[in-house]
């Protein structure tokens, strides 16, 4: 990550939210297409040494997204993502989780609403996550899964994607 670039990665054990801000260098229609078209999202959308794979994808109200984070060594990780709301190059909101290569929830593993903004900031976009579990219980568990340093590397995977884009 470049150190000019902000990145905020707050718990929020009363709300039971993670919130994540980040900063990217590039304009915000790009770091958007990034985020909602399954072929950017198969560049970048895991943390190394892990890579993603999709299923299928609908990106619209309703719709979803099936994917797994396939391990080098073999094993794969699959979830789930539903849009409930979409405003074009400004938010998406959905259900997250755990689920099998069918697509069938894990109810095992926790499951999350994910409200993701797109903000412009003069040369740099800022997405802001919020996702919000049911319990700390939930909330504790994803963190104890490494799910910070997992976005850390996830989005210096972004970075790197958006880097090709200037060249």
């Amino acid at each position: 990550m470049k150190n000019t670039l902000q990145f905020d990665f707050i718990a929020d054990k009363k709300n039971n939210t993670l919130t994540i801000q980040r900063e990217f260098d590039a304009d915000r229609q790009l770091v958007w297409d990034c985020h909602t078209k399954r072929e950017l999202l198969d560049k970048w959308f895991a943390p190394k040494p892990l890579t993603t794979k999709t299923k299928s994808m609908e990106f619209r109200e309703g719709g979803h997204w099936h994917y797994a984070m396939v391990d080098p060594t073999g094993p794969e990780y699959w979830g789930l993502m539903s849009y409930q709301k979409i405003k074009p190059i400004d938010r998406y909101e959905g259900l997250d989780a755990f689920s099998n290569e069918k697509g069938e929830i894990n109810s095992e593993l926790p499951r999350a609403h994910w409200n993701v903004t797109f903000e412009d900031r003069g040369e740099l976009t800022l997405v802001q996550t919020i996702v919000t579990y049911k319990s700390l219980e939930d909330l504790e568990q994803v963190i104890q899964m490494g799910m910070k340093e997992g976005m850390i590397s996830t989005m210096e995977r972004l970075d790197d994607l958006l880097e090709t884009y200037k060249k």
